[in-house]
């Protein structure tokens, strides 16, 4: 069984912080991050901070999808996707850019069932794995803004059923300084794992974590236990699971209606089977591991990551979620500052491909961008926001082994081989950021 997979990221800090993150999240946080109250929330219902409360979310009907209409680029890029599966043996792809403004151009190439050869389209979805993490931050960050919580305060008086140590701090999960070894990475886990349709909640995640940790803050150590906990710090500091208020603050504002949390809610899109490659001295063959059903790829890798890794949608959403996080939507730009300037934390701490709060800093075809990376057996995916060119791109597949990195930069490349300005289009996009509507 493998784990959900690390970032991909350079190698040190892509900027340093003026002051101390804490403090820009608080400054941005007072700006103008909405307060909920205690306004109960519900999944799958309509919430206070629905689009209709947002500035700049229409109130009348949604905004019709708006697509890239340049036949000579849509057709380079589709020749592009085709082109790129084909070379990587990836079973199927799916590829969406999403513009500042609104636009939007999505593809797919490949299959969702090899065997009985029904294709991957634009309206799959797959198991976001890790990229959830970027969903769990972007919520704890509201929370942070609205008063709720602290960077710096120590997390074990609001979990006391785990039994933290006292130093481990808000801070250190989201950045994963905390210390805590991934407990999916201990054989114990990896045979549990083995009964693959068993239902797996924090707790029983939780006895696998061994007892021995580093010092907190003195380390960089990527875990799943670390957004496991802040699933369950969501749930402590709210009273609701933390896929209800993914749902109220994040999803159902932007419109993400192909998106969902498995462990918690049903699918809003169909799933693909899922596969790994193998060589046999040949070209990469695709081997089965999982039928597609309504939990992808194992309801138990799925339950027992939780938080850290429950998500799942298709490549549009998949896309608009992150165009909007790092175009500073969900918290303010200033916050999204912050989350990429704590990269300098961990490097100093010792991390060799750095990450900040809740997102990494790469380069995808000599541009800078912004995003979190997600992989678990039969999934791997990217998603990346690319400030100087307006756009984000997700590439999802239902495979583990090829990186999707590499795909998504020769999309980018093909993007600008044709013209890289933004689609002349105007629409109005919700601004999760801003105060709410009285």
């Amino acid at each position: 069984m493998l784990p959900l997979g690390a970032l991909a990221g350079p190698a040190g800090a892509t900027s340093s912080p003026a002051t101390p993150v804490a403090s820009v999240v608080a400054s941005a946080a007072q700006s103008g991050v909405p307060t909920r109250g205690s306004t109960p929330l519900a999944t799958g219902n309509p919430a206070v901070g629905s689009a209709t409360d947002r500035p700049g979310c229409p109130s009348a009907q949604p905004v019709t999808e708006l697509a890239l209409t340049d036949p000579r680029r849509a057709a380079a890029l589709a020749k592009s996707l085709n082109r790129l599966r084909a070379a990587t043996s990836v079973p199927g792809v799916s590829v969406a850019i999403v513009w500042d403004n609104g636009a939007t151009w999505a593809g797919a190439s490949g299959f969702a069932d090899v065997a009985a050869g029904t294709p991957v389209t634009t309206g799959t979805g797959f198991a976001l794995a890790s990229i959830s993490k970027s969903f769990v931050a972007a919520v704890i960050l509201q929370l942070i803004g609205e008063g709720r919580l602290s960077l710096e305060a120590p997390v074990a008086p609001l979990l006391p059923a785990f039994g933290l140590d006292s130093r481990i701090t808000v801070h250190m999960l989201l950045d994963h300084t905390s210390g805590l070894p991934d407990f999916i990475l201990t054989k114990a886990a990896d045979t549990a794992l083995g009964d693959s349709n068993a239902v797996w909640d924090a707790a029983k995640s939780w006895s696998f974590v061994p007892k021995y940790h580093r010092v907190p803050g003195t380390s960089f150590d990527y875990a799943n236990t670390n957004y496991l906990l802040l699933g369950e710090l969501i749930r402590s500091v709210t009273g609701h699971a933390p896929s209800a208020e993914i749902r109220a603050r994040l999803l159902t504002p932007l419109r993400l209606t192909h998106a969902w949390f498995q462990q918690d809610e049903t699918p809003l899109a169909p799933l693909p089977a899922s596969y790994v490659l193998r060589w046999y001295g040949g070209p990469p063959v695709a081997k089965l591991i999982a039928p597609a059903g309504d939990i992808v790829p194992f309801r138990s890798v799925v339950t027992s990551t939780g938080a850290a890794g429950s998500m799942a949608a298709t490549a549009l959403d998949t896309a608009r979620w992150m165009n909007a996080l790092g175009s500073g939507r969900v918290v303010p730009p200033a916050t999204v500052a912050a989350m990429q300037a704590d990269e300098a934390h961990t490097a100093a701490v010792g991390a060799n491909l750095t990450y900040g709060l809740g997102i990494s800093t790469v380069s995808v075809a000599g541009h800078i961008a912004i995003g979190h990376s997600g992989r678990y057996l039969g999934a791997r995916n990217v998603v990346r926001y690319l400030p100087d060119m307006h756009l984000s791109i997700a590439v999802l597949t239902n495979q583990s082994e090829v990186d999707p990195a590499a795909i998504a930069g020769a999309m980018i490349r093909a993007l600008t081989a044709t013209g890289a300005e933004m689609p002349l289009l105007t629409v109005q996009v919700c601004n999760l950021s801003g105060p709410w509507r009285n």
